[in-house]
């Protein structure tokens, strides 16, 4: 008799695969909107900068009228500056502005992709956005893919660049640093092949053969325990003679 699949365990949502929220400091996101800062600005203190194992950023503690928000950190922030957010916030890294207030060129990330929703684009370390172009109803802006994307322009980003960039170069030379780092989001580390598994635990598992004799793509009536290989592919192949 065969095993649940570990796509199917991950499913089920055991302890193993959930990711570690309950570490996590809180909820990053730009500081909430008021009329104030849609009319005018609001003046904060960084009280801290902190690391969040859910997040790749440091992340900024900064306190509005004495409330507490935690926002990405930007390249070059430190402890005791002041940043400020709203329509009128000065040109100036750090500060959180709507698109329609940056100007062209300008480096931006945390970009909201609805006005008010906290920033969903461009919130890893290094990360940053440039403004291309604006209009009455649109922002241009290129995305770290190189991608364009158009958004509302009372949508609000944080000018500058994220902090932490470089982060990736340095080597990870030991499988268990890669473990814990893994672990701490809760993904599965290692990836053990398909055709290296038995063949209780996987459908393409077994020894005797590396060739199963059956297709990769799995049928679309499949049931969970089937649902292995290629899933619903547009393509197969190695698409030669493809026109570019």
């Amino acid at each position: 008799m065969g095993k649940n699949l570990i796509t199917q365990k991950r499913g089920k949502g055991a302890s193993v695969y959930k990711s570690h929220s309950f570490r996590y400091v809180g909820k990053v996101k730009h500081h909430a909107s008021s009329k104030e800062e849609e009319s005018d600005k609001v003046t904060g203190k960084v009280k801290d900068i902190v690391h969040s194992s859910g997040h790749y950023a440091p992340i900024a503690k900064v306190t509005y009228q004495g409330k507490e928000s935690l926002e990405i950190a930007s390249f070059g922030l430190r402890v005791g500056d002041e940043v400020s957010s709203g329509k009128n916030a000065k040109i100036k890294d750090g500060n959180v502005l709507p698109l329609e207030s940056i100007s062209e060129g300008s480096l931006i990330f945390n970009i909201e992709s609805l006005p008010g929703d906290g920033g969903k684009f461009v919130r890893t370390s290094g990360g940053f956005a440039r403004v291309l172009s604006k209009t009455s109803d649109q922002v241009k802006v290129m995305l770290p893919s190189k991608k364009e994307h158009s958004f509302n322009p009372r949508c609000r980003a944080t000018l500058g660049v994220v902090a932490g960039g470089g982060r990736p170069e340095k080597p990870i030379l030991k499988a268990g640093l890669m473990s814990k780092k893994r672990a701490a989001r809760g993904k599965l580390y290692p990836r053990t092949s398909a055709l290296s598994m038995n063949a209780v635990s996987h459908p393409f598992g077994g020894s005797s053969s590396a060739h199963k004799g059956k297709p990769l793509i799995a049928r679309k009536n499949a049931p969970a325990g089937a649902k292995a290989g290629m899933l619903r592919p547009k393509r197969t192949g190695r698409g030669k003679g493809r026109k570019k």
